[in-house]
């Protein structure tokens, strides 16, 4: 155990990093597990002081990115990598809403983050941020896709050597979204938990800054901001429920934690918040370790077309379920299909092109409403992470095609025609 903690910056909040199992502390540097119990560390603020150095104007007066908190995120550098990454969108879901049967639903869109569309962008903004900070020149991660996008993107930006490890089934928009930043791509043939592994030797031998292995305690604090963004945009006032997509748990941990941290420094005023969670049925550790009530989690083989979630053992997940149960809420998984229908629905319904991920999330909402688990009344927040672009092969089939014509009004006029026969239904490639 380290006695000595490092001092705070003028500027800097976070003080030491703190083991969750065990309450060790540790000096903030590039270290992620517990040395005496394996206990995941998390990073710790002086409260007290950000209490008294920041209010509601501080923060509206920021860069109109997740910067704005910087108080409240684990760096000293006066100019962190900044490519606008944040306040993505709070859209009010009025016919998703109509729907569903609900009065009060918002979508927090991070399908349009920034530079890569989709909320790894704040992790890893904020990750490369530290990673400078304590001397890497390269960075790395072991990703099920939109991670290592992110990752290749803002390290090309910032001038670090990247390199990335990745399922080699992984998604093809997925790797040319990584492979056209230039850094150097691993395809592992193997699933996200063999890369993880192979990635926590390679980080051991090679000194390297992985994002999500020995600089995660920094990362993970990056997914707090989606949390404070909702905040500020529901005009300072908490939600009554969210439900966010579960992959390794830390998104969902991060988000309670950043509703807590602005009820602790008194820049939203206190009361319950529901967690809730979304799997895909083919990878469910903990929607089954939450449904046959265990206070563990059991690893699975992962098979879903949800692939920027299938993580079979959950680093997380433990702590996830904690919430879930603390606060009243719940954590339930969708097939295959209901993803689809669910990617389907928020199109259709909202306008907004989402990933597998997000359609798990969208699919477990509706089961949670139609099971009696979600209030009409409340002010519901879901958590879109990705975009659809990335995973059109989860789609392609069941979108249908356009009605192909000749460059003639009378084509068209029979076109339209049969359109409206078919409803939108079963449409075939045909020559009218």
């Amino acid at each position: 155990m380290t006695a000595t903690l490092t001092s705070t910056t003028e500027t800097a909040y976070f003080t030491h990093l703190k083991c969750k199992e065990c309450g060790a502390e540790y000096e903030p540097q590039a270290i992620h597990v517990c040395e005496y119990c394996f206990g995941p560390l998390e990073v710790k603020y002086d409260l007290e002081r950000l209490a008294a150095a920041v209010t509601r104007s501080t923060i509206e007066a920021g860069p109109k990115s997740i910067w704005r908190y910087r108080p409240f995120l684990p760096v000293t550098s006066a100019e962190p990598i900044d490519v606008g990454t944040g306040m993505t969108p709070l859209i009010k879901a009025q016919r998703l809403a109509r729907r569903l049967g609900l009065k009060h639903l918002y979508i927090k869109n991070d399908a349009v983050n920034m530079p890569t569309l989709s909320f790894k962008d704040r992790v890893v903004s904020v990750a490369l941020t530290r990673a400078r900070e304590l001397g890497f020149t390269t960075v790395s991660c072991a990703s099920t896709g939109n991670l290592a996008n992110s990752t290749a993107a803002i390290a090309a930006h910032a001038g670090l050597d990247c390199c990335v490890f990745i399922p080699a089934d992984l998604e093809a928009g997925k790797v040319l979204g990584t492979l056209i930043y230039g850094p150097t791509v691993m395809a592992v043939e193997g699933n996200y938990d063999q890369v993880n592994r192979l990635c926590s030797e390679v980080a051991n031998t090679h000194g390297w800054g992985f994002v999500n292995i020995n600089l995660r305690p920094y990362y993970s604090e990056g997914s707090k901001t989606l949390g404070y963004e909702v905040i500020e945009q529901l005009g300072w006032q908490l939600p009554d429920h969210i439900v966010a997509p579960l992959a390794s748990g830390s998104l969902f941990t991060k988000i309670y934690k950043g509703f807590r941290e602005f009820v602790a420094v008194g820049l939203v005023a206190d009361k319950p918040v529901r967690c809730s969670g979304a799997q895909a049925v083919g990878c469910s550790p903990i929607a089954q370790a939450y449904a046959e009530g265990r206070d563990f989690v059991a690893p699975v083989k992962p098979n879903t077309i949800a692939k920027s979630i299938a993580i079979g053992n959950p680093a997380d997940g433990v702590y996830a379920l904690e919430i879930a149960r603390k606060t009243n809420g719940a954590i339930a998984a969708a097939t295959d299909e209901e993803i689809v229908a669910g990617i389907k629905l928020l199109a259709e319904t909202e306008g907004i092109f989402t990933e597998t991920a997000g359609g798990t999330t969208i699919a477990v909402l509706k089961k949670l409403v139609e099971s009696g688990k979600i209030d009409p009344e409340e002010v519901t927040v879901v958590y879109i992470t990705g975009n659809g672009l990335k995973t059109q092969e989860a789609v392609q089939n069941d979108i249908g095609q356009p009605l192909r014509i000749e460059p003639k009004l009378a084509s068209f006029e029979r076109a339209l025609e049969r359109s409206r026969t078919l409803e939108r239904l079963d449409w075939q490639p045909v020559l009218v």
